[in-house]
This record gives structure tokens, sequence and C-alpha cells, in this order.
């Protein structure tokens, strides 16, 4: 990265404290780069402002789903070669040289830090997309925090992992085997698929359930950015879908 870079990566990172995220901590992000504005740079410049705000302890985490190449009908997922289908600096993020990726064939995460290989380590061996082995469930076990940058809070995976835990009837759907190109090793997994059929996802509505210091908002560049305590998202989220199966969810249009 050019030194011309480094005042926009600064911003970043500056805006990021200023919202809540933490010195040392673990930082899930879900992104839009076009939501932004202008970033001289690009992906890698909100990468390395995201990484600034959470200095040399702390681990950054963004998703790799592949589920828009892997599938009922291509079951084959290489984690070093197969791309993410969930914006560019999520992909940038996935290409990086000290970025790590975990074993799911369709939903993957990515980390970077000094705790990225614990959150990543067994992913491949869950029968479900975001099992107990899933980074996105460690996250919340390490009490770290989950950042909506520019993408609003619909696109939230991890909600799909207090769906898991709880099991409303439109979850799942038929068992697909996959198999898993792992560096050198070769793996093959059965797992359960989501289904959502007849239904939209509406995981924005977890912010009626949040109060305080467990949902803050504000802009990093041009971008509204929304940073969620992941525990107390999970622990509200799982109470209100034991009362209502429905809660995340409305009839899709036909």
């Amino acid at each position: 990265m050019t030194a011309g870079h480094v005042p926009t990566a600064a911003r970043i990172a500056a805006a990021s404290a200023a919202l809540g995220v933490r010195q040392g901590g673990v930082l899930l992000v879900h992104s839009s780069l076009s939501s932004m504005g202008y970033v001289d740079g690009g992906p890698d410049t909100v990468i390395e402002g995201l990484l600034q705000a959470l200095g040399p302890a702390g681990t950054l985490l963004m998703p790799a789903l592949s589920y828009a190449t892997v599938h009922r009908e291509q079951t084959h997922f290489d984690r070093q070669a197969t791309p993410c289908c969930v914006g560019a600096i999520a992909e940038a993020f996935r290409l990086r040289r000290d970025t790590l990726r975990s074993g799911s064939p369709t939903h993957s995460v990515c980390a970077s830090g000094p705790l990225a290989a614990q959150l990543v380590a067994d992913h491949h061996l869950d029968t479900t997309p975001v099992g107990p082995r899933s980074p996105l469930r460690k996250v919340r076990d390490l009490d770290g925090q989950l950042m909506f940058l520019g993408c609003g809070l619909r696109p939230n995976t991890s909600m799909h992992g207090v769906e898991e835990l709880v099991g409303p009837p439109y979850l799942f759907g038929e068992d697909v085997t996959y198999s898993l190109q792992l560096g050198s090793e070769e793996h093959s997994v059965t797992c359960r698929r989501h289904k959502f059929a007849g239904w939209a996802q509406r995981y924005e509505r977890v912010a009626g359930l949040l109060a305080g210091e467990d949902l803050r908002v504000g802009k990093v560049l041009d971008a509204q950015a929304h940073l969620l305590e992941v525990r107390r998202m999970w622990d509200c989220a799982a109470a209100a879908l034991k009362r209502d199966a429905f809660t995340f969810v409305s009839p899709a249009p036909a």
C-alpha cells in the first residue's frame, strides 16, 4: 500500500474506533464497498483501516460464503481457489497472504490476527452451515463484535447460527455431500442445507431487540455503519425465536 492511501485507512480506523470497535478485540465485518464513496486504494484500504482499529492484538473476520458456486449441482469446494460471493472487500480479504479460511463448503469465514487459526480450525467437521465449530459461533463465545459497513443489518449470516440453535420449521432442506479440498487434504462431508423456501430473511428486525451499547450506529466515510455486541445479539434473537419461530422471516413475494 502506498503512502497516499494511509490517510484514508486512518480515517476508517478512527471512525471505527469512535463507533466502538475495541482494540485487541474480535470483529466480524459484513461490508459494501460502493456505500463508502470513493476509497483511495479500494478494498485493501478498507481492510487496512479495520486492522488499524483493532490493533496488532485484534482479530478481523469476514464471511467468505460460496453458496453461489458450491451447491447441490456443483459440490466441490477448494478452500484456496473457490471465490466468495459476498462483495469486493470480503474477496480481497480472502486473497490476502495472512488470511486463513475455514473449511465449510458454503458458509466459510476468513480471519486474520492472533486468534485466526483457532477460529477457522475445524469448521469443515460441521454438518450444518453455521454449526458449533463455525467461526461465527466462536465470535460469540469470545465476546466479539459484529459490524455492518454500509450494507444494513439484513445480511447477517450469524443469524443462521441462532436459527440452527432454535430450529424454526422453515430452516433446513435436504442433505448434500460435498467434497472438500483443504490444502493437500481431501475430505467429504454431508451437510444439511438451509432451505427458506417461500420465506424472505428479515434479520434487520434484530435492531428492535437491542438497546444502548449493544447496537451503535455511525458513519465510516460515506457508509452508515452498525456495530453489534455478538453475544447479546445471539441471546436476544434466540429468545425471540423461541417465542415466535417466524420472527426473522416474512412470506416471500409470489
